[in-house]
């Protein structure tokens, strides 16, 4: 039991102890990157945005430019904000860096998603 009746010896001792069981051969856990957990965060959002830009424009039959323009410019920049976080959060040390890993390549998609719209609307 950790604490009751305990030196403070025996009470670091055993805290160590528990910490080495969670460590896989003597290096402990990293974290998830910060700036990378926002990054998929504004992946998602802007993948939900412009998803929801389209779903919009389908039930709209077209008739809603100005909602759906307004809204895709949001999501176009919710992705470059996406980017800059995921190359921001490569740059933190001990981390692990799963989420960057995840986030750049969604918000790039999303923002190729976006230009191909865009430029399919223009011609």
């Amino acid at each position: 039991m950790l604490g009751n009746g305990k030196s403070a010896e025996e009470r670091a001792r055993e805290k160590d102890r528990k910490k080495r069981g969670t460590r896989k051969y003597g290096q402990a856990k990293y974290k998830h990157s910060h700036m990378g957990v926002v990054s998929c965060v504004l992946a998602g959002a802007a993948l939900a945005a412009l998803a929801g830009c389209i779903l919009y424009a389908y039930l709209a039959r077209g008739n809603a430019a100005g909602i759906v323009g307004g809204i895709a410019v949001v999501s176009f920049a919710l992705s470059i904000l996406g980017i800059n976080a995921a190359v921001k959060g490569f740059r933190e040390r001990e981390r692990n860096y799963i989420t960057c890993k995840i986030g750049l390549p969604v918000n790039g998609i999303v923002l190729i998603l976006f230009l191909v719209i865009f430029i399919g609307g223009l011609m």
